[in-house]
């Protein structure tokens, strides 16, 4: 046999292995479709008014995992407050989302929170578009502008929205 001819009888199985375990890996990840509940356009997404926001500034007191609202999939907020001792519940997003571990916010921080206010299960929240800590550092999960969830973009979206900071 040639070295050429060896050389075809290893690569192509591995190529097929290498093509095979692609499409594995892209069909064992859930569809799009299935957010939880945190979808774009979803009930909870329209409780977001991108016309109405407002700013807050406290200390994060906690970071806790909420279910928003029924059958939505977990996510993560912070309990805030301010320098006058009032609380707020600031909701960030699903879980499978964001980490809380890596996100880059930690107890203790002082930050300023851009968001709006909404009424879920009789209880004000405030859903935020970006977390400031410093002059340093950002945390987005929501275009400012529209309200557009980092977790519903393509991940193309998501490239050119970060590189955009």
């Amino acid at each position: 046999m040639t070295v050429q001819g060896l050389k075809n009888r290893l690569i192509f199985p591995v190529v097929g292995f290498m093509i095979m375990g692609l499409l594995g890996s892209s069909a064992a990840q859930p569809p799009v479709s299935n957010m939880g509940g945190w979808e774009k356009g979803g009930a909870y997404d329209r409780l977001y008014n991108a016309q109405e926001l407002d700013k807050i500034k406290g200390t994060v007191v906690k970071i806790q995992e909420v279910t928003p609202m029924e059958g939505m999939s977990p996510g993560v907020a912070l309990m805030v407050e301010d320098k006058d001792g009032t609380k707020a519940l600031v909701h960030l997003g699903p879980r499978w989302f964001i980490d809380p571990k890596t996100m880059g916010i930690q107890v203790g921080d002082t930050v300023k929170i851009t968001g709006c206010w909404a009424d879920i299960k009789g209880q004000e929240v405030f859903m935020a578009s970006k977390v400031k800590k410093g002059d340093q550092f950002e945390f987005k999960v929501r275009l400012t502008k529209d309200g557009t969830p980092f977790w519903t973009m393509s991940p193309e979206e998501l490239a050119k929205e970060r590189a955009a900071d």
